[in-house]
């Protein structure tokens, strides 16, 4: 066990000897201009939550990113709806402003480079542990309470979130929606924060669970590319945004927008969730990028149904800090097959965090366009 924590240590707490010299460019956020929201009916509450959600892709879904460089398609996609604890909801249309040519030539509408070919899997099983379990549990007070494990919480609905703000967790949206209705949980949705089982000064033991102390949400926005398609479609916007009642005294993890893998450092990512076979454990796990679409990060981390919702992280290069800061670069989502050139593969995928999608979360955090016109 003392082996396995102090690997864990190696990788959290010291930088990687595989660095990158070179820092990448500052990445240009287009602004979002929000409309007056539209009331809406009720939500009906009749979805059930799916953990273990499953996708399909094929080479036409892997370059959708590019072909969907129009800012009048990626308007309809980013507006958003916001349900209400009371259960009222409103639509919120956006544009995006830039011109054309300015739109068409920025990276975010850009596949990033492809990484190392993966040989094609034969036999079609869905895998979420692939070859040996790497999954860490996180226990004690020195490790569920510091930063960036803190930065987990659980949602009432049986996923994960991440705290990006001082009143705000993102999450997957498949958590609470389904793509047609909001999920019945949604109706009094909460978020769990851990505390230590020794908190009462009872004596800690490695049987013992983590307590949770719950908090309400006042309010949830999901984009509408999650709303208005298909799973496939829609599996590229499937995050969502929870907006406390009060303010946590938590220190959470910044957003930023998810570079190409080569510039993270280690060209790793890392993510920590309350995965379903490991109940009331918060479970951490790290692997390298497998592959890369505008939208999704696809890779090989061992995760289980529960850890939906889980901020996936990298250390990336903060130009005003002049250092490598952890920083949030997209949401665990789910499992998709990967078929291209007649090939299936299978990975358990993130949604990654780009320009259009910083914009629209950074707005729905501060409530102001302005503040959201560069990292």
């Amino acid at each position: 066990m003392m082996s396995q924590i102090s690997l864990l240590l190696t990788h959290l707490l010291f930088l990687p000897l595989t660095l990158c010299l070179l820092h990448p460019p500052p990445v240009h956020v287009p602004t979002l201009v929000p409309h007056v929201p539209t009331p809406l009916l009720r939500s009906h509450f009749s979805a059930h939550t799916q953990l273990d959600f499953t996708t399909h892709c094929n080479s036409s879904c892997f370059h959708r990113g590019k072909q969907e460089a129009q800012k009048e398609q990626l308007s309809e996609k980013l507006a958003f709806e916001t349900l209400y604890a009371d259960g009222s909801r409103t639509l919120t249309t956006v544009d995006v402003e830039g011109d054309d040519e300015e739109f068409e030539g920025n990276p975010f509408t850009q596949t990033p480079r492809p990484r190392a070919r993966v040989k094609p899997r034969h036999k079609r099983v869905r895998r979420q542990i692939y070859g040996a379990d790497g999954r860490f549990n996180i226990q004690g007070d020195n490790f569920l309470l510091d930063y960036p494990f803190s930065t987990a919480v659980r949602i009432s609905t049986g996923c994960t979130g991440v705290l990006v703000s001082q009143q705000h967790v993102l999450t997957a949206a498949h958590c609470v929606h389904d793509g047609k209705d909001y999920v019945k949980g949604a109706r009094k949705l909460r978020v769990g924060f851990l505390l230590p089982p020794n908190i009462n000064g009872s004596k800690v033991t490695s049987s013992k669970r983590p307590l949770v102390r719950w908090a309400r949400v006042k309010r949830t926005r999901v984009p509408k590319g999650w709303i208005q398609g298909p799973q496939e479609v829609s599996m590229d916007f499937d995050y969502a945004l929870l907006e406390l009642r009060w303010p946590h005294r938590r220190p959470f993890m910044r957003l930023s927008v998810a570079p190409d893998s080569d510039d993270l450092a280690g060209h790793r990512i890392h993510f920590s969730g309350f995965d379903s076979d490991r109940s009331g454990q918060l479970v951490y796990r790290f692997c390298p990028v497998e592959q890369e679409s505008s939208d999704l990060i696809y890779q090989h981390c061992d995760a289980r149904p529960g850890a939906s919702g889980s901020g996936v992280y990298g250390r990336v290069w903060d130009n005003s800090l002049e250092r490598w800061e952890r920083k949030v670069i997209g949401i665990f989502s789910g499992h998709q097959w990967l078929e291209i050139n007649g090939e299936s593969r299978d990975y358990n995928v993130a949604v990654r965090i780009t320009p259009l999608k910083f914009a629209q979360i950074c707005y729905w955090v501060h409530g102001n366009r302005l503040d959201c016109a560069q990292d």
